[in-house]
């Protein structure tokens, strides 16, 4: 099963897979093990990892639209049963990821014909502090999409990657922007696909995305929309009690706190256009990590290549 993801994954083009196997010197920071960590799982294994992690002292209890008293009453009646971790277990030694760039290409046929490009660089993560927001509203402001929507046009036709790459190159399929975000650190780039013999020009063009960032100061025109557009989103989301919940458990593990909506959008609007040129410059000062999947990719650039690109 584990093959039939991965290679599922890699067919698709994602840059959520395949944007994850270098760019951390080995030590990935990638959401599906590799193939052959399949020969050293056994129940043992998996119950051992079960209790490690899975115990009382590593739980958090999140709910939205109940009484404090009842959600509390309702802990007690099915989780008090629930152990604290086992100390005789071994702690496991969590290794710093150290980024470090790198280049997957991957040369396989692909049904729409297309080659699917993604370059990265090294952004801070959820403990980044005054960095994090600036970063999202970056990737707003980048936007994209496909250069067909199913669902009719005008969606998303404001946003960066549409006006200068979808409506002004013809051969452009796709052009997206991207986060991939860890507690100490996370990935920004831009993913795209072309036909074959244009994955060369559409590289390029993202490449001078990147560079136009850390030059030209964003216009407050679209600094504005890309602020109002990530309030939209999150005020948005936040109105489903599922994402509600889930929302509140994932602050509580990740900082210990949940930050209201109020804080939230009071940072989204404190961004300034000097914020976001400071995210791209530290962004393309690290090494690129290049990604590449399609029936024939010869005509992307090597890493080398990009590297001397940015250099210049």
């Amino acid at each position: 099963m584990l093959r039939v993801v991965v290679s599922s994954q890699f067919l698709l083009g994602s840059h959520f897979a395949f944007n994850h196997i270098y760019p951390f010197n080995d030590e990935t920071l990638n959401f599906l093990g590799p193939p052959e960590a399949l020969s050293h799982l056994n129940p043992s294994v998996i119950q051992n990892f079960r209790a490690q992690n899975l115990s009382a002292s590593k739980m958090v209890l999140a709910a939205a639209g109940i009484e404090h008293e009842k959600l509390v009453e309702l802990g007690e009646r099915y989780f008090s049963s629930i152990p604290p971790t086992d100390p005789s277990f071994h702690t496991m030694e969590v290794k710093p990821s150290i980024y470090s760039g790198g280049e997957f290409r991957l040369e396989q046929e692909t049904v729409e014909g297309h080659t699917k490009v993604a370059l990265a660089f090294e952004v801070g993560g959820w403990h980044s502090g005054d960095l994090l927001v600036p970063t999202c509203v970056l990737q707003i402001l980048l936007g994209g999409g496909n250069s067909f929507s199913a669902g009719g046009p005008g969606k998303g036709m404001y946003s960066r990657l549409y006006r200068e790459v979808l409506n002004k190159y013809y051969w452009a399929e796709s052009a997206e922007s991207f986060t991939s975000l860890h507690s100490e650190t996370g990935l920004f780039g831009i993913s795209g696909s072309s036909k074959p013999e244009n994955s060369r020009d559409l590289t390029r063009v993202i490449t001078e995305h990147f560079a136009k960032l850390t030059t030209d100061l964003v216009k407050d025109e679209e600094i504005d929309r890309a602020r109002n557009m990530l309030k939209c989103n999150v005020l948005s989301q936040l109105e489903s009690r599922l994402v509600l919940f889930e929302d509140i458990g994932r602050q509580i593990l990740t900082y210990g706190k949940r930050e209201s909506v109020e804080e939230m959008c009071k940072k989204i609007d404190a961004v300034t256009a000097e914020d976001l040129r400071e995210i791209a410059r530290k962004a393309v000062s690290t090494p690129p990590t290049i990604s590449t999947v399609g029936d024939d990719i010869s005509k992307v650039p090597t890493h080398e290549e990009l590297a001397s690109w940015f250099q210049n």
